[in-house]
């Protein structure tokens, strides 16, 4: 069997995510470090330009947006679940709702003057500007807008309150009593406000909130081992993807199998990813594509949030 290789970096909110999501799993997996800005030639000689963090690979099978690493990985191994049974809408939703509301205050909270100070202290200008030009980057041309911090200061009380009513009220440790998918896409943009005493008594300032993430960043990150990402381009020419799905190719849209296409992010991180495509199902798109590096590849991306167009 394939091994699981993460491409990832370890400041990066969303990686901190899939990381726990493969320790509450229990996994053992490859950690192969990218840049935290563009380029990235490795990793895109796999994704074809996806450029989003983190990346899941297994064998020349590449999975973008942590959404759908967590049904990968829960197909890898089914319990414990991230998707409990009769909660499956809910706990999606929530986590839909924490990857991109609770999330982009946090990136406003955290970008903040004075929170940059801190965070980014140790680092010459030069560096903190690149940072910063590349993050500029990624949140162009997409639906996502920036909030501003003014706004997220202002909206983040209600947040944290609800929040701290939900948890002292649940029966169990977790949001809806045992640990689902909602919990790790709210974890992480707490972790992300976590590192710096500036932002940390966002989350402090709320006892039953803060007791929760301790439990939660206690699954820990399973057992990583690093592999380099030349390794890791040769794990994917030397091996051959996997089966597609045994569902139904649905595309309300009129795509077809063997159509040329381009998929993208619709919020932020919008370059598109061009390749064949193999597989339209209820939750996932799949597209063949080749590289004279990487070989030839199969690259996954959820539905839900990603656009297709005829290439």
């Amino acid at each position: 069997m394939s091994e699981l290789i993460l491409h990832h970096y370890p400041t990066s909110p969303f990686a901190e995510k899939a990381r726990l999501l493969l320790g509450f799993k229990g996994l053992s997996w490859r950690s192969v470090h990218i840049s935290p800005v563009m380029p990235k030639p490795d990793l895109t000689a796999l994704t074809g330009g996806y450029r989003k963090t983190p990346v899941l690979q297994i064998g020349a099978d590449i999975y973008c947006d942590t959404a759908l690493i967590a049904r990968r990985l829960e197909q890898e191994k089914a319990l414990p679940a991230f998707f409990p049974e009769g909660q499956e809408m809910t706990s999606a939703s929530f986590a839909a709702w924490a990857d991109s509301v609770v999330f982009q205050h946090a990136v406003s909270l955290v970008f903040q003057p004075e929170s940059v100070a801190v965070r980014f202290g140790k680092l010459p200008p030069e560096a903190i500007k690149a940072f910063l030009a590349d993050r500029a980057g990624l949140f162009s041309g997409g639906s996502a807008t920036r909030l501003s911090a003014e706004q997220a200061k202002h909206q983040w009380p209600t947040i944290m309150a609800r929040l701290e009513q939900q948890l002292q009220r649940e029966q169990g440790d977790f949001l809806f009593g045992e640990p689902s998918i909602a919990d790790f896409a709210l974890a992480h943009p707490l972790w992300f406000l976590k590192a710096t005493h500036v932002t940390a008594p966002l989350v402090d300032e709320y006892p039953a909130v803060a007791a929760w993430l301790g439990r939660v960043l206690g699954f820990g990150h399973g057992a990583a081992s690093e592999m380099s990402s030349a390794e890791a381009l040769e794990v994917a020419r030397n091996a051959t993807p996997a089966a597609l799905p045994d569902e139904r190719f649905v595309d309300p849209n009129g795509f077809k199998a063997g159509q040329q296409v381009a998929i993208a992010a619709i919020d932020y991180g919008v370059d598109p990813v061009v390749g064949e495509l193999l597989f339209a199902g209820s939750e996932e798109l799949i597209i063949r594509r080749e590289d004279e590096r990487g070989g030839v590849v199969h690259v996954h991306f959820p539905r839900f949030g990603f656009r297709i167009e005829a290439h």
